[in-house]
């Protein structure tokens, strides 16, 4: 019976509360949810499931729903949502000199094919100044890509990246070359990467790219790309397949029995 349980899928109301409720701990609907007719049409279900979700998020205070007024997402969605430290800043990470990764990630760009969806430059939101360290509406060049293996699509990417870096290269060059690379035919030395990898759901719009069932899994990196003078060149958001995606780390204990910091053997850690 448990694996029959097991094996039952996910009812459609709770799919679309689990889509929208990780939409809002993103703070994707700063300015109020959309209509229940607008998500009828966006999640393909009926107006009941919707209403069912919805209610969902309003009984765990994620939501609140007024007449005449819309549905606005709550104080409560914002804590949730992130990893985040102090006034809204970003945790700062532990440093670690990269020497394999980053040349690992060269190699797949050059292995994978890339279709270039969007390329805009756009004044940059207060999360992703935070991020790249600059002022709230300084210019990034803000690019969406899915890549490809002769097996179908691998992952959708977003990259922000200053405009006064970004404005050496151009849609054509995206499409052509990993923007590691780009990066560093722009004068950019690359120096080190944070990186966070979690866990999501896929929206329609992802489904769609990555040719995915709405609320399939997939994985979810962030990457933090940094110079030589360990300032910040590139944020980006990566959606994987995670049947067409694997991340393995060999790990190795390194200090003593007072200081256990396990560590990629192709890592240099350094923790002051």
């Amino acid at each position: 019976m448990r694996g029959m349980e097991a094996r039952m899928p996910l009812p459609k109301y709770h799919k679309v509360y689990l889509l929208l409720r990780e939409q809002l701990q993103e703070g994707r609907f700063a300015d109020g949810l959309p209509g229940e007719h607008a998500l009828t049409s966006r999640f393909g279900v009926a107006r009941i499931t919707i209403r069912r979700a919805l209610q969902q998020l309003a009984d765990e205070g994620l939501i609140t729903r007024e007449p005449g007024r819309g549905t606005r997402a709550t104080a409560l969605a914002d804590r949730k949502g992130g990893q985040r430290s102090g006034k809204g800043k970003a945790a700062t990470p532990r440093k670690a000199q990269l020497s394999g990764l980053l040349e690992n990630l060269v190699t797949m760009g050059l292995q994978t094919r890339v279709k270039v969806l969007t390329v805009e430059v756009l004044p940059a939101t207060q999360e992703v100044a935070a991020q790249l360290q600059l002022n709230a509406g300084e210019l990034v060049q803000k690019a969406q890509r899915v890549r490809s293996t002769s097996d179908g699509p691998l992952s959708h990417i977003t990259t922000w990246v200053p405009q006064t870096i970004a404005c050496h290269f151009d849609r054509k060059d995206l499409s052509q070359k990993p923007i590691l690379m780009l990066l560093e035919a722009s004068g950019v030395e690359v120096g080190r990467a944070v990186q966070t990898i979690t866990a999501r759901l896929a929206d329609a719009e992802l489904a769609q790219h990555l040719d995915v069932a709405v609320g399939s899994a997939l994985l979810s990196v962030r990457r933090l790309i940094y110079d030589t003078q360990d300032r910040p060149v590139q944020w980006l958001h990566g959606l994987y397949r995670p049947d067409r995606y694997e991340y393995m780390m060999q790990l190795s204990r390194v200090g003593s029995i007072d200081a256990k910091v396990w560590v990629n053997q192709e890592l240099t850690a350094h923790f002051s």
